[in-house]
């Protein structure tokens, strides 16, 4: 039985880090081929948009972060730019009375960004909504890339991606967060291929405005929560990687994991509300990628991992196979942990991020699940430390 268990343990720990991507790259490859027609788009689609942009306490940066919003290439008429400062008590007023292009919403009222979301939504007109986060800068042709895919009925989010800007010599937190983001990025492009990506990144996100649900105020992963309730309506979340956020890495490790553990019970709350949402009768597909790409990373597997090194020492004895195994996790987890030591000292050795920043993650889950069930993590956000960049 223990044999069992082991190898049970690490196939689904193997499918899903590695086997989800290479089923999805596939599946992909066989869609190509047998149903390779795609619909022609028109060059000529520019609806409104209202670009919202949800801030706390970050007049040092929205100043450029107005002028990159002014700067993007859409028919400046068709573009509505909303700031929402709720909960502020910095100089936001004054950075933003240089812009009267600019519109500003802002209640004293501090609820997070969920609710002053729900509350920008009140105002909007227009038939597409466009969140981005303060700290980041868009790309010149983010509207255009990201509103063209909105000329399809079926579709009703478009997230953009997230780039992790990096300097020669980083410390691992900021190179294997980098790292991190680009396979994630590879695979949110294979699932929006396949069917639809699941989940939406809060950097830079839009929504069908018809479609947006007002969430409650503690949601902490807003951006996700929304993008999955559209997706279990039968619409289809597309993944545009020519409209992206460009941000620089947490300023510490410490940043790092705090952002890492409120990400974790995020999922651990989205997943208990999207219980009953996504279902594989409702939509089989859609379930196949929620479950592989996000439940198990988010729940079993952390633990699985484990649970395989403690059933390893078990079956010691059993032979060269496992003793092989058992080696490989010692060394594989002393280089985590000799990462962890070289990080705050600005050693650059590559080799060590991968470990390192793959054992910070699933420690995050757990920490997060544990946030999560004595109802610690609050929705309120806080001004992240980055790196100057």
């Amino acid at each position: 039985m223990t044999v069992i268990v082991f190898w049970l343990a690490i196939i689904i720990v193997a499918y899903t880090f590695f086997g989800y991507g290479l089923i999805l790259y596939l599946l992909v490859k066989l869609k190509k081929l047998f149903l390779p027609t795609e619909e022609a788009e028109n060059p000529n689609f520019f609806p409104n948009v209202s670009l919202v942009v949800p801030c706390f306490n970050e007049s040092d940066i929205i100043g450029s972060k107005v002028e990159n919003s002014l700067s993007l290439d859409y028919p400046q008429q068709k573009l509505e730019i909303i700031f929402i400062t709720d909960g502020s008590t910095d100089a936001f007023r004054e950075v933003l009375a240089g812009y009267p292009q600019v519109k500003l919403l802002h209640e004293d009222r501090r609820a997070g960004k969920t609710a002053a979301e729900n509350r920008s939504m009140e105002i909007i007109k227009t038939p597409i909504v466009i969140f981005t986060d303060a700290n980041t800068l868009l790309n010149p042709e983010a509207i255009r890339n990201i509103v063209r895919h909105f000329q399809f009925e079926n579709v009703g989010c478009v997230s953009g991606e997230k780039r992790v800007l990096m300097e020669a010599m980083e410390e691992a937190s900021a190179a294997g967060e980098g790292m991190y983001w680009k396979y994630e990025s590879f695979l949110k492009k294979l699932d929006s291929q396949l069917y639809s990506a699941v989940g939406a990144a809060g950097e830079l996100v839009a929504f069908r405005s018809s479609l947006y649900e007002p969430l409650p105020e503690d949601t902490i992963l807003d951006d996700f929560m929304q993008s999955l309730l559209i997706a279990s309506k039968g619409y289809k979340i597309v993944y545009e990687p020519e409209a992206y956020a460009m941000e620089t890495a947490s300023d510490s490790i410490e940043e790092e994991l705090k952002r890492k553990v409120r990400i974790s019970a995020g999922g651990w709350q989205s997943m208990q509300r999207l219980l009953f949402k996504i279902t594989p009768i409702k939509n089989p597909v859609l379930f196949f990628q929620y479950l592989s790409h996000r439940v198990l990373r988010w729940t079993i597997t952390p633990f699985l991992l484990i649970l395989i090194f403690f059933l390893n020492l078990l079956l010691w004895p059993q032979g060269w196979v496992y003793q092989f195994l058992m080696t490989a996790q010692v060394l594989f987890y002393l280089a985590a942990f000799l990462g962890y030591l070289l990080e705050n000292k600005k050693i650059k050795v590559k080799v060590l991020f991968i470990p390192f920043y793959f054992c910070l993650m699933n420690y995050a889950v757990i920490a997060g699940l544990i946030r999560f069930l004595r109802g610690a993590q609050k929705s309120t956000w806080e001004k992240a430390k980055r790196r100057q960049s």
